[in-house]
């Protein structure tokens, strides 16, 4: 079952100590023709370069690290695929067994580094519901914990880790973080970033694809608003609500959604690879294409050269989709002295 206890910034804090040494301390980057184009510093946090693929790594190795140590011998998750991969990762660090539940139509890169970690995989459905109904079969089946992907107290804390040394990292380079931009699945990033952030003053934004947006429209209604998902590049950002530990944190610690759609994710995707040279799966690179969209969406540049902070959360991402999204098919290129945009 999802940890009942919200998670609160020192958790954050606890969990960052934890894990280092345990995770990789992913580097910043930075490009002059990405700060052009969003009209701010922008700092790019690569946790595409993350053990596993992606900062999902961090939530799942704290919250498996827990288990092993109050004596479970095993552990259950479901998810579209990254925190399937790290959750068998971490399972196969602490000695336990990993079953994973994935969509039949899951990436089939993210299958098989699942599978590889140790874990066994299982197929529910396309949708969450389905996934989540098996994931709770099995739970009743082996006695095993399931670690949810974000509707977890320490998963939530893990992946805020992220948001936190992005925060230090920033401070310590002289260019302290105004803003920060996390892309949104079922919230446990963005809530994670939210705590980081937490008395800093920095702003904290979410980003979820058109059609994704169980948490823009929840924050609007004031409640969790389930919403089928539409179809998207961003395979990891398709929950269809948004979960209840995250909305609590969000409702009132996130300053907005940006919503975006296949063409800006796309455009940002070929950017941080010609201009950065790395390789973000979409769901990752959503983060920037939202940064890029707040120019847009403030008006007359309210946030003038301000320095925007952006997760880049995971970089697992299928060689022919890669191939399709480098031709510039969904979007026209802007130049931007000689760069994609």
């Amino acid at each position: 079952m999802p940890s009942t206890a919200g998670p609160v910034r020192a958790d954050v804090e606890d969990a960052a100590r934890w894990l280092s040494g345990r995770v990789i301390r992913t580097p910043v980057l930075r490009s002059p023709a990405i700060d052009l184009l969003a009209g701010s510093r922008v700092l790019l946090k690569a946790e595409n370069l993350q053990t596993g693929g992606s900062y999902k790594m961090r939530g799942a190795l704290r919250t498996v690290g827990r288990l092993a140590a109050a004596g479970h011998t095993g552990v259950i998750a479901q998810s579209t695929g990254n925190h399937a991969i790290a959750v068998a990762l971490a399972a196969r660090q602490h000695g336990l067994a990993a079953t994973v539940v994935l969509p039949v139509d899951a990436a089939a890169t993210k299958v098989d580094r699942a599978g590889a970690a140790g874990a066994r995989v299982v197929f529910a459905g396309t949708g969450l519901d389905e996934r989540v109904a098996m994931a709770y079969a099995l739970r009743d089946q082996t006695g095993h914990p399931l670690v949810d992907a974000y509707d977890h107290a320490d998963v939530i804390a893990g992946q805020g880790s992220a948001s936190l040394e992005l925060i230090e990292q920033a401070e310590r380079a002289g260019t302290p973080l105004d803003a920060l931009v996390v892309p949104v699945g079922g919230g446990g990033g963005v809530a994670g970033a939210c705590l980081a952030a937490a008395g800093t003053g920095i702003t904290v934004y979410g980003v979820e694809p058109v059609g994704c947006d169980s948490l823009a429209r929840s924050l609007s209604a004031g409640e969790r608003i389930p919403v089928p998902p539409a179809a998207t590049i961003a395979d990891g950002l398709r929950p269809s609500c948004v979960g209840e530990l995250p909305f609590a944190i969000l409702r009132n610690a996130l300053r907005g959604v940006v919503r975006v759609d296949d063409e800006q994710i796309a455009a940002a995707f070929r950017l941080l690879l010609m201009e950065l040279k790395v390789l973000v799966e979409p769901s990752g690179a959503a983060g920037l294409a939202g940064a890029l969209r707040l120019r847009e969406e403030r008006a007359g540049g309210a946030l003038g050269e301000r320095t925007v902070g952006v997760v880049l959360t995971g970089g697992n991402v299928e060689a022919e989709l890669a191939a399709r999204l480098t031709a510039p098919r969904l979007a026209e290129l802007t130049t931007v002295e000689g760069a994609a945009a």
